[in-house]
């Protein structure tokens, strides 16, 4: 009987979710664009108050560096420092 309900449960999670799948991931993506646009702005140009701490962040944002400048339609790194293609 437990396993029949969690099917049932599952399924209709599965249910009510499915339609918005494809939001959750472009509102994911847009705050992780933004996100980097924080870490990144100092040497993209634009005043940030918080480098002391996004510096931190730089390393490990580096993985995903790649594939957010190309998604903002840049051919190749706008920061002189990093150099990924």
């Amino acid at each position: 009987m437990r396993a029949f309900l969690e099917a049932v449960s599952a399924g209709l999670r599965e249910f009510y979710v499915a339609p918005y799948r494809r939001a959750f991931a472009r509102s994911a993506r847009e705050e992780d664009d933004l996100f980097m646009l924080l870490v990144c702005s100092e040497g993209i140009g634009v005043p940030n108050p918080a480098t002391a701490y996004t510096l931190e962040l730089m390393p490990v944002m580096y993985d995903r560096y790649h594939d957010w400048h190309k998604r903002m339609g840049h051919e190749h790194s706008p920061l002189d420092s990093i150099q990924c293609c």
